[in-house]
């Protein structure tokens, strides 16, 4: 049965069928021969209807909504140009700014792939420009990329939240200190690699204008993480703050929310929350047949049951979550192994808001694993002569960090937990 199930949903995905569509089809399949045939296709509006009636949803739609203004709105660029100005007196300071720059973006926009395309239509030029190999530039721009799942707001901090029903404000704080930790990390070795380059000090009138030009984007997050730590608004409340203060900076600050600026945001935010919600659905009907079937509860049990460390378990859930990363994209993973793995972790006794973050660092490096990385198609897609071969080998140190971190964090879950204990 386990068989019917995985070889299935594979061979869906090679005929191509979007992920969502298989998910579903797959479960409409499973439905008809092990759960009464066509009278169980009743369960199948009802479940639909109850996948997305959750109101820690509702914040879904308003992140994307307001990542898409600030893509439009222009904020990446003032963002690059104020950490170019503070930090390229540095060795490989231009580096250093644009791994800044996707932090702050990313806090901002709460998207792996606006992020990359973002700083990286900015940044890659002018760093090639300066005397940066390219496959560096290429490489540091994917991997910061990746920041924008880790550091709030956090589509997939959300999908986990939603699918679990762990506290997303605690999900958010747990991703704050690992994201800074691994932004630190990507800073240094990006400023070893461009350690020859260093450039002319911006003068303190030049740093002050492009901090005053940029000080909205920089304060645009401190609002929406610092209200929901301080218990000012709810994580869903502080999506629509983040909405109303992005179209008011893109409107009164940035001037340009023209009507075709405007119908690009909506049609692009309808678009991705589409995907993302059938992909819950797809994902939620397959779920129901497979717990009718008691599937997750075997896989439960028989893992539970080995007389083996916890640790291994730990590993071989790692390992698989890191092939998955290198054929299917971030949402579908999660949507399809938590109601696996999440009783498993809890059974092991693993604090499931640490595994949220270890959760993330393994999309992190889905993001960036071929052969579907889709930072590394974004990247690809910047410039006709960038290469994936030539960005995945920009990209395995970085890559390489993120494994490093996800061991130091399972020595030290705290570092992940410890924000969140004032949380709800």
């Amino acid at each position: 049965m386990n068989a019917f199930f995985v070889g299935g949903l594979g061979t869906l995905l090679l005929l191509g069928l979007p992920v969502a569509f298989a998910l579903a089809l797959l479960a409409v399949l499973g439905m008809y021969f092990f759960n009464g045939g066509t009278f169980a296709f009743m369960q199948i509006p009802i479940i639909s209807y109850k996948s997305l009636d959750d109101f820690s949803l509702t914040a879904l739609p308003m992140y994307v909504l307001m990542s898409q203004v600030l893509v439009v709105s222009g904020v990446g660029r003032d963002l690059f140009e104020m950490a170019s100005r503070w930090f390229r007196h540095f060795p490989g300071g231009l580096a250093i700014a644009t791994i800044f720059c996707c932090t702050i973006f990313s806090a901002i926009s709460g998207s792996s792939v606006a992020t990359a395309l973002t700083v990286g239509a900015v940044a890659l030029p002018e760093m090639v420009k300066r005397g940066y190999r390219k496959r560096h530039v290429l490489g540091l721009l994917a991997a910061g990329g990746t920041l924008g799942i880790m550091i709030p707001p956090s589509v997939p901090m959300i999908i986990y939240g939603s699918v679990t029903g762990e506290s997303i404000g605690k999900l958010f704080m747990a991703g704050i200190v690992p994201g800074l930790i691994l932004t630190v990390a990507f800073m240094a070795f990006a400023a070893f690699q461009g350690r020859h380059l260093k450039e002319t000090p911006a003068s303190w009138p030049e740093r002050m204008e492009s901090l005053k030009k940029s000080i909205w984007g920089l304060l645009l997050p401190l609002i929406v993480i610092g209200g929901i730590y301080t218990g000012l608004f709810t994580p869903t409340e502080a999506a629509a703050v983040g909405v109303v203060a992005s179209f008011a900076i893109a409107a009164f600050v940035y001037r340009n929310l023209t009507k075709e600026n405007f119908e690009q945001i909506v049609i692009s935010t309808v678009k991705t929350n589409a995907m993302i919600l059938f992909i819950i659905i797809g994902a939620m009907l397959l779920g129901y047949i497979m717990t009718i079937l008691q599937i997750p509860q075997a896989i439960t049990t028989y893992a539970t049951s080995q007389d083996i460390s916890p640790w291994v378990i730990f590993i071989f859930i790692n390992v698989a979550l890191l092939i998955l990363g290198m054929f299917l994209e971030t949402i579908s993973i999660l949507v399809i192994t938590l109601p696996i793995l999440f009783p498993i972790i809890t059974a092991l006794g693993f604090d499931p808001i640490w595994f949220a973050v270890i959760m993330v660092i393994n999309m992190e490096l889905a993001l960036i694993s071929p052969p579907v990385g889709l930072n590394l198609f974004v990247l690809k897609g910047l410039d006709r002569s960038n290469t994936i071969d030539e960005i995945v080998k920009g990209v395995i140190p970085y890559a390489l960090i993120m494994l490093a971190f996800m061991v130091v964090l399972s020595f030290f879950p705290e570092i992940a937990t410890f924000l969140g204990d004032n949380v709800e």
